[in-house]
């Protein structure tokens, strides 16, 4: 475990002439070449896979459910029917017959099932963090890709087993993708010089949306093509062949990568050798349930991932059921909300990064006013969706829009905990995926029982339960959030534990 006196003593050991500028000019030509950024690459693609693995139900679950059957025993198997009450039912069915298996499955179970991802994740991401901050990000997160890959593979024999095996694989497979979304972030307290935390972080992060771009699209052809199975076993298996380029490429200091260059490892050690990123066992538990700051993060991590997991669950069945598309279409139409909020997550990081490195805006305005942008926006157009259901082009450039602005709260509040308490963000980290998951267990579930109340007025009731969540937490995180390190995260109220 490095500490901040082994930066300076490393610092010392590099032949440098105390001109940190040049350090920065000649990291500055690298760009996107550089070993820091590639690594930003390697874990983008590993959110990519575990994004997929966490879609991949979502689209499949309307190849997986016969709708048409009388209700049954909740994981009894039947055929296809042959007929249906639209055209485009009609297609995909006969499409489907023979490919898979189906369910009767109620939509309260459709609920509880996509909802299991996230019920024990909530036990995972403040171990996983902590232990990350402490011994490093590289095996915790290869772990967690790991486990959930392999487990990615079983969900089809899972599935004809019953439903409870399911749900059991789902909440275990859960926490292994927590490990994966919490400890990576332990990584760029030693790899993300202060002025590029927000691009870095951005573009690893980006992998996921692009992740459910690409299970949306593909996902609903396979279903047709090959059977809703394979959907699993593709995606299960990318992940595996991701693990063949984390353990060997991967590195939790740059002190230690073997094909970092020494103007690069000198531009990054320097950058953070006045930062106190040191972490330590010892945590200030009582000054953390005291901090404001650190409760505006909490409270906004829970209302904008309640809206998240209610668009990741429901997409592909928003569009199936009232664009009345096909799996096929469904898939293609449900993709491009993410291709565009992947695009823009990404463009939002570099623009925070260069407000701050211009100095054009303090890094606390940088925050509220992205967070502001991401939330404010998408609330009123999901809301507005109700009323131009009866156009499908109106209907998509809202879901494009909502997915594209809401990606800036991503260089907002939700990178916020960095901030206040770089040494401890590994931990902060898993406890602000603690928050997401809950609002995970919840909101596919409380959707789930709206939709099965009322099919008309569902859609309408859970738009607007989502975005008054999502406004309250905005409001919250406005008045009480900061972007400054906080006094129980500094080094001298350290001995005081």
């Amino acid at each position: 475990m490095s500490t901040k006196a082994d930066i300076r003593d490393t610092v010392e050991d590099i032949s440098y002439d105390g001109n940190l500028n040049m350090a920065q000019e000649q990291s500055s030509r690298k760009g996107f070449c550089s070993v820091r950024h590639g690594l930003a690459l390697i874990l983008q693609l590993c959110n990519f896979s575990i994004c997929t693995q966490q879609m991949n139900l979502s689209i499949a679950i309307p190849a997986m459910v016969n709708n048409t059957t009388p209700h049954s025993q909740p994981n009894a198997s039947t055929e296809w029917p042959l007929t249906g009450t639209q055209d485009s039912q009609n297609e995909t069915l006969k499409e489907f017959k023979a490919l898979a298996p189906t369910y009767s499955w109620s939509p309260e179970i459709q609920g509880i099932i996509l909802s299991s991802l996230n019920y024990g994740s909530f036990l995972a991401p403040i171990p996983s963090g902590y232990v990350a901050g402490i011994f490093g990000a590289k095996y915790v997160v290869g772990a967690g890709l790991v486990i959930s890959s392999v487990l990615t593979l079983f969900i089809p024999l899972a599935t004809n087993a019953g439903v409870a095996l399911l749900i059991v694989l789902r909440i275990v497979q859960g926490i292994a993708q927590v490990m994966v979304l919490t400890g990576q972030y332990s990584i760029w307290v030693k790899w993300a010089p202060p002025l590029e935390r927000s691009q870095l972080t951005t573009i690893a992060i980006s992998g996921s949306l692009l992740g459910s771009f690409t299970v949306l699209l593909v996902g609903g052809l396979l279903c047709q093509t090959m059977g809703w199975p394979y959907v699993f076993y593709i995606f299960g298996g990318i992940g595996c062949a991701c693990c063949l380029l984390w353990f060997p490429l991967t590195y939790d200091d740059p002190a230690n990568h073997p094909f970092i260059s020494a103007g690069e490892k000198r531009y990054i050690m320097c950058s953070l050798v006045q930062k106190d990123c040191s972490p330590s066992w010892s945590l200030p538990f009582k000054a953390m349930t005291k901090s404001l700051p650190l409760w505006a993060i909490a409270v906004s991590y829970f209302c904008e991932y309640w809206l998240f997991y209610t668009i990741l669950a429901y997409t592909p069945t928003y569009i199936n059921s009232v664009l009345q598309a096909n799996l096929r279409d469904s898939g293609i139409l449900s993709a491009l909300p993410f291709v565009a909020g992947c695009i823009c997550i990404i463009l939002g990081g570099l623009l925070a990064d260069f407000l701050l490195s211009r100095k054009i805006l303090r890094l606390n305005t940088i925050r509220k006013l992205f967070t502001a942008i991401g939330v404010l926006f998408p609330s009123g157009i999901l809301v507005s969706l109700p009323w131009v259901r009866y156009s499908h082009s109106m209907t998509m450039t809202f879901l494009v829009l909502s997915s594209a602005i809401s990606s800036f709260c991503e260089a907002g509040s939700l990178v916020n905990f960095f901030d206040i308490a770089p040494r401890y963000t590994g931990f902060l980290k898993g406890l602000m995926q603690v928050f997401a998951h809950i609002a995970g267990a919840i909101s596919p579930t409380v959707a789930g029982f709206f939709l099965s109340q009322d099919s008309d007025f569902g859609w309408r009731n859970v738009f607007l339960l989502s975005a008054g969540v999502n406004i309250l937490g905005l409001v919250f995180y406005l008045i009480f959030g900061r972007a400054d390190v906080q006094d129980w995260a500094k080094e001298q109220t350290f001995t005081h534990l």
